[in-house]
């Protein structure tokens, strides 16, 4: 999911309907049976222990919906980059802290880090970095339903790239209509105006990449035998480490620390990145992968509320149309065909 709490290798091998969300994120490795394991033992959960999951379904919503805005308040103060690199480096203080609690490990093997390095490029710095760029010129709501668009991506390079995810009528439509609704939001019709299409272009970018990086997992980091924890630990850790050799080049140290940006940057990093991964696995645990994955239809909404009732940002009508029409293609893309029920032999046949 592309979760603006940003993607985590783990969430793509525990999330396994997904292209591979939005966020992210997230935000995403754990081992191929780990996926299969955690949808099964959701399965087999007696009705007791899912109760209240849908308190901590309604957090996530809310912590990787206000991600938007807590980038827009963080540019406000400091460059993209270092608001980048400030989330990374805090969710994974979270991570490794919850590492060091549990007594878990960071993998070992040297092939392991060179796959999590790549997937941590695709599924943390490019598209946090792209994101908080476009928030310079794009508003924060308009960030939100871009990174809506994931599950476009990722259906159309599945296509390509994944030889066993083939393409439905349904989930073709699902990709004509999500466009179509891109085009809403943008206000095609109009000739784009008013929407500046770099800043735009920065956000669609942010959200084509995850897919790839969840395409990439999936082929190179499946069955480690690594706890989601370490996974991600180990990816934020190497994110914060790429961030931290790139953002020198680029920009300056900021003379002063602005309280508000940087306790937006705080919140982006600790919560979004780092508690809501954990909120995640929790949900994927109790209620399966599928229902836990319905959070990223509920996080551009809960974006644009934020942008516009605490930014004061404009809203137009084909905004939240386009939107709609937009988790519409997407619910499309992400459904699977119903099993086909073959039926048994007629009365009076014969069996051969």
């Amino acid at each position: 999911m592309s979760t603006t709490a940003g993607a985590s290798t783990a969430s793509v091998l525990a999330t396994t309907s997904q292209p591979p969300s939005a966020e992210p994120a997230a935000g995403q490795t754990a081992a191929a049976a780990a996926s299969m394991a955690a949808a099964s033992m959701a399965a087999a959960k007696p009705a007791g222990r899912v109760r209240g999951w849908q308190f901590r379904f309604a957090v996530l919503s809310l912590i990787w919906g206000f991600s938007f805005l807590f980038i827009k308040v963080g540019t406000q103060g400091f460059a993209p980059l270092q608001v980048t690199l400030g989330r990374v480096a805090f969710g994974a203080l979270v991570l490794l802290t919850m590492l060091a609690l549990k007594r878990e490990r960071l993998p070992r093997s040297a092939r392991t880090w060179a796959h999590l390095a790549v997937a941590a490029l695709f599924l943390n710095v490019l598209p946090f970095s792209l994101f908080a760029y476009s928030e310079l010129t794009i508003p924060s709501t308009l960030a939100g339903i871009c990174n809506a668009t994931s599950p476009l991506w990722g259906m159309a390079l599945s296509v390509v790239a994944l030889s066993e995810d083939r393409p439905t009528r349904r989930r073709v439509a699902g990709l004509g209509i999500g466009f179509l609704g891109v085009l809403t939001v943008l206000g095609a019709w109009q000739g784009f105006a008013g929407t500046d299409l770099t800043g735009t272009a920065m956000a669609l970018g942010a959200s084509l990449c995850y897919p790839i990086g969840w395409i990439y997992v999936r082929r190179t980091l499946g069955g480690g035998g690594h706890s989601h924890l370490s996974m991600a630990g180990a990816q934020l850790l190497l994110a914060a480490a790429q961030l931290a050799i790139v953002t020198p080049l680029f920009t300056t140290a900021p003379a002063h620390l602005p309280l508000i940006p940087l306790l937006a940057v705080f919140a982006l990093g600790a919560l979004g990145t780092g508690f809501a991964f954990l909120l995640q696995y929790g949900l994927v645990d109790e209620v399966g992968p599928t229902t836990a994955q319905m959070v990223t239809y509920f996080v551009p909404l809960i974006a644009t509320a934020a942008g516009v009732v605490l930014l004061h940002e404009r809203l137009s009508w084909n905004t939240p149309v386009g939107a709609l029409i937009v988790l519409a293609g997407a619910a499309l893309t992400q459904s699977k065909p119903r099993a086909r029920h073959t039926s048994g032999p007629r009365p009076g046949s014969t069996a051969d």
